[in-house]
């Protein structure tokens, strides 16, 4: 498809609104109100015995403690997919890691969203200390992997039920 236009609707602190027209192949052409977004990463941190997860108020979809795993918007200046993914492990989980490797991009919600989300892997833990956002409210949780089954149907965030069926798979 080819991109024709973009008209600008609203610009927001962390996300704007524009309107995109396309053409498609066949020549129709359709125009599409997105909410652009600069991305972000998640970390499926664990061990043995454990996967780190947060319990955090979500104040879009009004719940007061959502289980995710430990996650962030690329909103550092200059900042590589990688290097915020160790920030927002030390930040959120107080955790470091010696290994790293992307686990799978998702698009939650493609039809409207353009935020990509790349979900890494992170192990061989160690505790860290990270500055959280004054704003931010979190639990850590630590899930035991015997548990992994009976935990997973509670889980509402999608990229978290993605990681943790990804380590339900390998276990």
């Amino acid at each position: 498809m080819e991109h024709l236009e973009t008209k600008p609707l609203h610009r927001g602190k962390h996300v704007d609104f524009v309107a995109k027209r396309y053409r498609h192949a066949d020549g129709s052409e359709v125009e599409r109100e997105v909410v652009e977004h600069p991305g972000s990463v998640a970390v499926l941190a664990h061990d043995e015995e454990f996967a780190y997860l947060v319990a955090q108020p979500r104040e879009a979809v009004e719940e007061e403690e959502l289980l995710e795993i430990p996650a962030g918007t690329l909103d550092h200046e200059g900042e590589s997919e990688l290097e915020c993914a160790r920030r927002e492990l030390a930040e959120e989980a107080e955790l470091q890691a010696e290994e790293w490797s992307v686990l799978h991009v998702v698009y939650p919600s493609p039809g409207f969203l353009s935020e990509k989300v790349t979900i890494f892997e992170a192990t061989g833990l160690s505790p860290a200390s990270g500055e959280r956002d004054e704003d931010e409210e979190i639990e850590i949780v630590r899930l035991d992997l015997a548990q992994l089954d009976e935990a997973l149907p509670q889980i509402r965030d999608a990229t978290t039920v993605i990681a943790l069926q990804y380590l339900q798979r390998r276990l």
